[in-house]
């Protein structure tokens, strides 16, 4: 009897494991403000599995591309480059860094081409004497789309997917990530998320009050979350929550309740990938993916 006992309790441990072998990861947005301390030590936390620098806002249109980075340094003086080190050494610790293409404001009626090479030759693997992020070679790219146009950024995805042989043979991958608006289909990158490019999706359920979150109801988001991951054909789908109250004008879930009732409706999928938070500063004042990490 106690052999038999003992099997079966082993059988229940090994099926428990088995459901839950799929350990979620953070993603989280560095770049906006002065205040949240540095990409190195963001990454020293150890609470973050990728890190989205943010923003590229200015390309296309022919306009110089030029990045963003509020508070941190100035592109016109070429102070990003010093950046390098502190990418090299998130990346040494296992950490995917990428860049955020930002597109909100006004048209971004883009040279797809263009765009990718400058792209592939800045950040990526290319080369040019003037990398705004210096030598450190980035493992991808972010497509944050949530304005002007919503044409080209298929293609551009092909293309950067493209330069996919030549990463891999300095030891990299190419990964293409979007963060469309929860209502779907998202209105500015919701045709280029169909192609089947795009590695990670992390959905911004915040600010769109008909699909996210509110306290105590989680069928909005619940039901929104199931129209993605049977749609999209992504790799991971990933929760994207403000990380703290602050951070956005709705959607916050407290740990609390993303815990005991967000987390527990959707882990079961198999897209699913973990949290995205905006941002890095509100993480800093609120300690969210600390309260999280665990759980996700």
């Amino acid at each position: 009897m106690k052999s038999a006992i003992s099997v079966t309790f082993l059988c229940l441990i090994l099926l428990a494991l088995a459901n839950g072998s799929y350990a979620g990861e953070i993603v989280i947005y560095w770049g906006q403000n002065g205040n949240e301390g540095t990409l190195s030590e963001a990454c020293a936390t150890g609470n973050y599995d990728y890190v989205i620098i943010a923003f590229l806002p200015t390309f296309g249109k022919g306009q110089t591309p030029m990045i963003n980075l509020a508070g941190h340094c100035d592109p016109l003086k070429n102070e990003c480059s010093g950046l390098s080190s502190d990418i090299k050494s998130c990346q040494a610790k296992g950490i995917k860094v990428l860049l955020s293409l930002r597109g909100d404001t006004g048209s971004h009626s883009i040279d797809a081409s263009e765009v990718a090479t400058y792209l592939w030759n800045n950040f990526l693997g290319g080369q040019s004497p003037s990398r705004p992020l210096g030598a450190a070679i980035l493992d991808g790219i972010d497509f944050d789309i949530e304005g002007g146009s919503n044409k080209h950024w298929g293609y551009l995805a092909r293309l950067l997917k493209g330069y996919y042989g030549m990463m891999a043979n300095q030891g990299k991958q190419v990964y293409i990530t979007a963060a469309p608006q929860c209502p779907f289909p998202d209105a500015w990158i919701g045709n280029a998320l169909t192609t089947g490019l795009f590695d990670y999706v992390w959905i911004q359920f915040y600010n769109n009050p008909p699909c996210q979150y509110t306290t105590g109801a989680i069928s909005n988001l619940e039901n929104a979350w199931k129209q993605w991951i049977t749609s999209i054909p992504a790799n991971k789908i990933f929760l994207g929550l403000p990380a703290s109250s602050q951070a956005a004008g709705s959607g916050f879930i407290p740990s609390a309740d993303l815990i005991s009732q967000v987390l527990p409706a959707i882990k079961g999928s198999a897209k699913y990938g973990g949290v995205m938070l905006w941002s890095r500063y509100y993480d800093v004042q609120s300690g969210y993916s600390s309260s999280i990490k665990s759980y996700v």
